[in-house]
């Protein structure tokens, strides 16, 4: 959302309440937040901000920690209690650190923010809550006229049929829409793609992770590298249902009737996605993956420039990810002994302009292997960098590698654990834990 748009509430602008006993505080917060054009309320303590509220309607309350009479913990509790749809935000010193984990758990705090702060920052944050606040209002406002319209579907008279059919697909419109806004469709059919376990596990992430660089390599716009990227992540969805005794095996181990069964999954994968007018271009070079540039592959016997030129990269990349698992022969082949396969089917399996690239980007990273170290969600700082993905229980990914870490993040991480009420491990860089 733009910045014109985090300000509002629909038609109405978005009020702020900021509690603070320190006059220059509530100044410093006004001035941060008069680029937003909010409307900014102000209390001197939680007992002002508390009769404020009782005749003022606040999106977002900023408070902070450190009052007399009552503590910001114990406003933002008392707030939740009583308004427990508006926004809290704690300010916080480095040294009320134990006070703010008790305020986090007791009033169920958005974010705290240390003191001092960066304007911008603040800024953000408080954008990013207000633009959360208001999608959970629109979530709201569609279930309830999805259930309106579901009493007025029921009502209709049977001879009405037609009528009913059509309000029908207007609700599942309305709440795929929704959907939408929460998770978007190639998440899932990467998840459900990395259901199994073992060293099958994060095969399509690596296909669509290579398979974008090569891309890119080789001078694809970055629209065209995201297609190849998205392709990858689904390019398997074709496989789910098939028996996992068949998925288990390598090609070499399977018979000829287990291999024409499993050459069938890229074109079950473009059948399953045919509904999604997005993953068009993506369910084409899905379809053709497995086609080889001498013409020998399958499922329509392309060759050539008359393959796809993103199925021919995801060719080299899907190949070059199951041959060190197990997927092509029983035999796990190292990373060289891959790349040496690649490299020695240039111009028969695979496009030679496409081998050329991913042997320039594979040999340009040899060199050690970075450290890293295993620590629990608790012990995660803000800087810290993932050296590994992290991956649910189901094997969907959570976080990918190299991304950096912050208190939003690893707060997640934390509650994520808190939840499945399960030991996390994450693994981080060791060279240079945090990086500012």
């Amino acid at each position: 959302m733009s910045d014109a748009v985090s300000a509002t509430f629909g038609q109405a602008v978005a009020t702020l309440l900021c509690v603070d006993d320190e006059p220059n505080i509530l100044s410093a917060l006004r001035r941060t937040f008069h680029p937003d054009h909010y409307r900014i309320l102000t209390a001197a303590s939680g007992a002002e901000g508390l009769h404020l509220l009782n005749s003022e309607t606040v999106d977002l309350i900023i408070s902070d920690m450190r009052m007399p009479e009552m503590n910001g913990a114990q406003f933002l509790t008392r707030v939740r209690e009583a308004w427990p749809d508006t926004v809290r935000i704690l300010l916080t010193g480095y040294a009320d650190i134990g006070s703010t984990i008790e305020a986090i758990n007791q009033g169920e705090i958005y974010r705290y923010i240390p003191k001092p702060w960066d304007d911008q920052e603040v800024r953000l944050v408080v954008r990013h809550a207000l633009e959360r606040k208001l999608l959970e209002r629109e979530k709201a406002r569609l279930e309830a006229l999805t259930q309106r319209q579901n009493v007025e579907l029921q009502s209709l008279n049977a001879s009405l049929e037609d009528k009913v059919k059509e309000r029908t697909a207007e609700l599942n419109k309305a709440n795929e829409k929704l959907k939408a806004s929460f998770i978007t469709s190639i998440k899932v059919f990467s998840n459900l793609t990395e259901l199994s376990e073992g060293s099958r596990a994060g095969h399509s992430r690596r296909v669509a992770a290579l398979g974008h660089r090569i891309a890119l390599a080789m001078g694809l716009s970055s629209t065209q590298a995201q297609e190849v990227m998205v392709a990858g992540l689904i390019h398997d969805i074709g496989k789910i249902g098939m028996p996992e005794s068949l998925l288990a095996k390598s090609a070499q181990q399977m018979t000829t009737e287990e291999m024409s069964m499993l050459r069938k999954h890229p074109i079950r994968g473009e059948a399953a996605l045919m509904g999604l007018a997005d993953l068009r271009i993506a369910t084409t070079l899905l379809r053709s993956h497995h086609e080889r540039y001498d013409g020998l592959g399958y499922p329509d016997r392309l060759s050539g420039d008359a393959i796809p030129l993103g199925a021919r990269i995801l060719a080299v990349a899907n190949e070059f990810d199951a041959l060190q698992i197990g997927g092509l022969s029983a035999k796990h082949l190292s990373s060289n002994d891959a790349r040496a396969f690649i490299q020695h089917a240039r111009g028969t399996r695979y496009d030679p302009r496409v081998v050329d690239a991913f042997l320039a980007l594979v040999e340009g990273e040899s060199g050690p292997v970075p450290r890293e170290l295993a620590i629990e969600p608790s012990d995660l700082l803000p800087g810290m960098v993932l050296s590994r993905d992290l991956i649910s229980r189901e094997g969907a990914l959570l976080l990918a590698a190299d991304f950096l870490l912050d208190d939003t993040l690893i707060k997640q991480i934390r509650d994520y654990a808190s939840t499945e009420e399960r030991n996390i491990v994450v693994h981080v860089r060791a060279d240079g834990t945090v990086r500012t």
